[in-house]
């Protein structure tokens, strides 16, 4: 198993793409550590499902953008796990609007929660890594902070600004063995898609190359790859997972 006896951190991991990470690594033997805002039925049932695969799991009430949340919550798990080897960032919102509609808390809110989560995490985790001399770091970005979307401003600025923290990052932590590496989803199948009409959802399509949405665990797949020990020696990559999307 490619995550065998490693330890991971994934934010955002009750639903979704976070969900689908979780079960990907689960399935390769990681032990998983998880977190949403609140600690309720949807993450007491993704924690037995992670359990039945034989892994140790527990999910965690974090508000992953509030600093010392963030740290207390590291504290924890390694209190709890005993080391922690892999992050993913992957909590995010979004708040849609034409930019001549859209308000400074708009803005705000969603720069705070995308970008100031991969700061808060990053920050928290980076002295366990740097003192074990090993770990990856996968924050999950998206195709619109490399091109740009209608309405969505404050999105495409909030993970164009993870691409940019990222990489910085890499270059700074790459010395003590530390890889940090970006995945960038474009349209993803998730519960969120199921609510679109059919007639849009084939307009969406007609201009993907592969005609198709993606998948959560098509996401995942390339998670769990920068996440294991595959890849030593990539750090600082940007990976467009989006069907061959212009502009990706």
């Amino acid at each position: 198993m490619l995550l065998e006896n490693k330890v991971a951190i994934i934010t955002g991991a009750t639903r979704g793409i976070g969900l689908a990470i979780a079960r990907r690594f689960a399935k390769e033997g990681c032990q998983i550590a998880f977190c949403a805002r609140s600690r309720n039925e949807k993450m007491i049932q993704v924690e037995q499902e992670l359990a039945d695969t034989g892994v140790q799991a527990k999910g965690y009430a974090v508000n992953v953008a509030d600093y010392q949340e963030a740290q207390a919550f590291v504290a924890e798990v390694m209190q709890d796990f005993g080391h922690i080897d892999i992050l993913v960032n992957n909590a995010g919102i979004t708040d849609d609007s034409a930019l001549k509609r859209m308000t400074e808390e708009q803005f705000d809110h969603v720069v705070g929660v995308n970008l100031k989560s991969v700061f808060c995490m990053t920050k928290a985790i980076q002295p366990i890594m740097w003192k074990q001399g090993h770990g990856s770091i996968v924050n999950i970005g998206s195709v619109v902070g490399i091109a740009g979307n209608y309405n969505q401003a404050n999105y495409a600025a909030s993970k164009a600004g993870i691409i940019g923290f990222s990489k910085s990052c890499a270059k700074e932590f790459a010395a003590r063995n530390i890889r940090v590496n970006i995945v960038c989803p474009g349209f993803i199948e998730t519960e969120m898609t199921a609510e679109v009409p059919t007639e849009l959802m084939n307009t969406w399509c007609s201009r993907i190359p592969m005609k198709r949405p993606g998948t959560a665990d098509e996401v995942a797949q390339a998670c769990l790859f920068l996440a294991s020990d595959m890849c030593p020696y990539i750090t600082s990559v940007v990976l467009p997972i989006c069907g061959g999307m212009e502009d990706a």
